[in-house]
């Protein structure tokens, strides 16, 4: 029987983010046993980020073994993809919104995007009923028989064959697996967001356009695009010292600090984007970008793995992180209902390693597209990579 592996088997997944519910989704039309843990009290405790641009390789190939890919367009956000790229005096350098018109037109295949709240609901809805179990913060675990009690922070505990971490960059779980920690990339990211964003920011709005922004200057960026419900979400992108952030005395919760910061730090750059810091919700969130090594390995465990950032967080400068973890769900949900390995073991070990390889060439990506786009001569670099030169 190709299900012999999990057959009879309870799985647990920690961590109800895209990577995590995919896999149980896939797991399910295998008839597997299968939960899904999250820290969150309930589906709608969690602030939605930017909008996910799924791969077709990776995070729509995986929506369409879950057969959710025709509910996935359904609710895409058509046309959130179009870029412009601007200089710090947001001069609009280069657009591809009259492209993507003309796409939109002819009914030409176009990267789709997609609202991360639409998705989770997407994907929350096509489970079965308490497949996640809500307000479970994973504290520990230990072995029990052939496989794992796990403790949770609201005093419950339960017990699984086998455990999937995909509780993300700061997995609790990971260490059980390798000791291997990721590196400062180099980079820090401050992020923003803009609520009600055409009446808040409305100079901003109007020059995105409904879709995204790219702005260089002096080794430094600024990201930022739609949310699909009119808010707008900016990343402040620029090279420091791994602790820059936690001790520079900054409150990132007094929004006329941070345009003084801002002032400085990008002192060349045009006042038009002083409206953010102004017009914004507080707190801004600091964030120092980390990345896997690229050559990390560990011993493969019988009955206990990892996906999405809990296994390889990278760098958000190539897209992929979401859609890398929802591959990883699509492949390893095959490798363990394949047939073609006598067990468990076996069949993580084949996932890990084309998982490992595969992450590597993302993560690789992602490093240099950060580097070229916090060096000198930024602007013209990304250009060209438009095509524009």
């Amino acid at each position: 029987m190709k299900r012999m592996l999990i057959q009879n088997k309870q799985i647990a997944i920690i961590g109800g983010g895209p990577g995590g519910l995919t896999l149980a989704k896939l797991l399910q039309l295998k008839g597997s046993n299968v939960k899904v843990y999250e820290r969150d009290v309930d589906k709608d405790a969690r602030v939605q980020g930017s909008p996910l641009d799924m791969h077709e390789e990776s995070g729509s190939a995986a929506l369409r073994k879950a057969n959710l890919f025709d509910e996935f367009t359904k609710n895409a956000l058509i046309g959130a993809d179009k870029k412009i790229v601007v200089n710090k005096n947001a001069e609009i350098c280069f657009s591809d919104h009259e492209a993507q018109s003309a796409e939109a037109q002819n009914n030409t295949p176009i990267r789709l995007e997609i609202s991360r709240g639409v998705l989770r609901k997407i994907l929350l809805e096509s489970l079965q009923p308490e497949t996640v179990v809500w307000n479970s913060h994973y504290v520990s675990m230990e072995k029990q028989n052939e496989g794992w009690l796990m403790h949770f922070k609201n005093g419950s505990s339960a017990y699984a064959d086998i455990v999937v971490a995909a509780d993300g960059a700061n997995s609790r779980i990971r260490p059980y697996i390798t000791n291997t920690r990721a590196f400062y990339s180099g980079i820090t990211m401050v992020e923003i967001n803009v609520y009600d964003a055409e009446k808040a920011t409305p100079h901003i709005y109007a020059l995105l356009n409904g879709g995204k922004v790219m702005a260089f200057g002096n080794s430094k960026c600024i990201l930022g695009g739609q949310k699909g419900n009119g808010d707008l979400g900016f990343y402040l992108s620029f090279k420091a010292d791994e602790n820059r952030v936690a001790t520079n005395g900054l409150d990132y919760s007094d929004k006329a600090q941070l345009l003084t910061w801002f002032k400085k730090e990008y002192a060349e750059w045009s006042s038009t984007w002083y409206e953010l810091f102004e017009n914004s919700a507080a707190p801004f969130i600091p964030r120092p970008i980390y990345c896997m090594p690229l050559d990390q390995t560990w011993e493969t465990l019988p009955n206990l793995t990892m996906l999405g950032d809990a296994a390889h967080v990278m760098p958000p400068f190539a897209g992929e992180g979401a859609n890398t973890a929802m591959l990883d769900a699509l492949e390893l949900s095959e490798y363990l209902t394949s047939g073609r390995y006598n067990t468990l073991q076996e069949a993580i070990s084949a996932y890990e390693i084309n998982m490992r390889k595969r992450a590597a060439m993302a993560a690789q990506a992602s490093l240099a597209n950060g580097e070229r786009m916090h060096s000198a001569g930024a602007l013209e670099k990304m250009l060209a990579v438009f095509g524009r030169k």
